[in-house]
């Protein structure tokens, strides 16, 4: 199976992204894909399966109890594959960076502590007495 094929299914995505945490046991992971996704124990243990079986998560036994984790080797490749499409969105991310950066900014400086503020936002306005 190609790695985008078991990438692009919800489930397992969401799996990996519970094991990219830490380790941890089949049943906790059946128990909140369970809950989130609604589908049986053993539909989760084949997504967990296929995990497995095309290298993306390694599993060992601790007494009775399976510990699924991340390998990570695979996502390195989906990683390389990505690096020649890096160039679409790279530069718009670091326009937006730069916008962010810019507000930021802005907001410090016109910040009620900025002495370049003639009466800092929030202050009360004089009160008007009438004598």
């Amino acid at each position: 199976m190609h790695a985008f094929d078991v990438l692009g299914d919800p489930v397992r995505r969401r799996i990996l992204e519970l094991l990219a945490d830490g380790e941890r046991t089949s049943g906790a992971v059946c128990a909140v894909i369970q809950q989130e996704f609604g589908i049986s124990q053993p539909a989760v243990s084949q997504h967990l399966k296929v995990l497995r079986d095309n290298g993306f998560a390694n599993v060992r036994a601790e007494g009775t109890r399976r510990l699924y984790a991340v390998n990570s080797a695979p996502l390195r490749d989906v990683d390389a594959w990505l690096d020649h499409f890096r160039r679409f969105w790279t530069p718009h991310l670091d326009a937006l960076a730069t916008e962010l950066a810019r507000g930021k900014r802005r907001r410090r400086l016109s910040s009620p502590s900025s002495p370049s503020s003639p009466r800092g936002h929030g202050e009360e306005p004089e009160q008007r007495r009438d004598t």
